[in-house]
């Protein structure tokens, strides 16, 4: 996603916060169908994107502690999550960024160091 709207996305998290993820979704079944997800250091937040484009954030739709998982991913045709309940589609592209995203949840996250005496 563009520089632009990593701008646009910044005025609604939490004064400080990093974006870690960021990706275009779809909900599934709805009349303002468009948002963006932002994966922050603090927050799992969902943007509205209005009716007609993912290409400016509206208004916050939910927040979600950073513990929260995003997948899995059900892939099959086009691939789908559920977040709180709420069933989005996304691109094929988006779903390593989902996984990753979900990855630095796990208490596995890092391979193990090799050399730890060093």
């Amino acid at each position: 996603m563009s520089s632009a709207i990593r701008a646009q996305v910044r005025t609604f998290l939490e004064p400080g916060d990093t974006i870690r993820y960021m990706f275009p979704a779809q909900l599934v079944q709805s009349v303002t169908p468009y948002v963006v997800i932002v994966v922050s250091d603090s927050a799992v937040t969902v943007l509205s994107t209005g009716l007609l484009g993912r290409s400016k954030p509206k208004s916050v739709l939910a927040r979600y502690p950073r513990s929260t998982s995003i997948g899995p991913v059900d892939p099959t045709p086009i691939p789908t999550f559920t977040l709180s309940g709420i069933r989005y589609e996304v691109d094929d592209e988006y779903v390593p960024v989902i996984n990753a995203a979900d990855a630095e949840n796990s208490a596995d996250f890092l391979p193990p160091d090799p050399l730890p005496d060093l």
